[in-house]
């Protein structure tokens, strides 16, 4: 077996996964260019360290835990918190740009969940909107089945309270 990546083999690797990645990256870090770039940091790490792959779990697996701990890095970065400064000064008027865009059901859902703590958000990510299994989700993850049963029931309820002012308080009714 070759150690070496055929390009062909690559371009084929960021057809399939690419657009999977950058909607994860958003996910955890919820800004565009800065998913972008870690995306490309993670592709181009893979390229260039392809022989390390064992293969012991599927190439998306994979490809997600890169991602995952690339922007775990990326939120501990000093710009990262940078940026955060920044966007809290044009926060307001933003808002007041887009009110009548916010009002939208889904948008407003997706809202909520983006201000989810991060092991919360992301076990509603995978779960609910990549519609993993439990053990999937724990997979990637690398917690226990129960710690994802946990961070649901926890999900849940943070979004529960964060949204039982409007419309969606019929929908989190058990």
């Amino acid at each position: 077996m070759s150690h070496f990546f055929e390009e062909h083999e690559f371009q084929q690797v960021m057809q399939e996964h690419t657009d999977y990645l950058l909607r994860l990256a958003y996910l955890y870090v919820k800004d565009w260019p800065a998913a972008e770039d870690t995306v490309q940091d993670v592709l181009l790490k893979f390229y260039l360290e392809f022989g390390q792959f064992e293969k012991r779990s599927s190439l998306k697996t994979y490809l997600t835990r890169m991602t995952i701990n690339k922007c775990k890095d990326y939120l501990k970065s000093w710009r990262y918190r940078k940026q955060v400064l920044t966007n809290s000064f044009s926060y307001q008027a933003k808002k007041a740009r887009n009110s009548f865009i916010e009002q939208d059901e889904k948008l407003e859902l997706a809202d909520a969940v983006l201000q989810l703590p991060l092991k919360y958000r992301e076990v509603i990510i995978y779960y609910y909107f990549e519609e993993l299994s439990v053990l999937d989700v724990a997979q990637i993850l690398s917690v226990s089945d129960n710690t994802v049963k946990t961070r649901l029931r926890k999900a849940r309820a943070l979004l529960k309270e964060q949204l039982k002012h409007n419309q969606w308080e019929v929908l989190l009714h058990e």
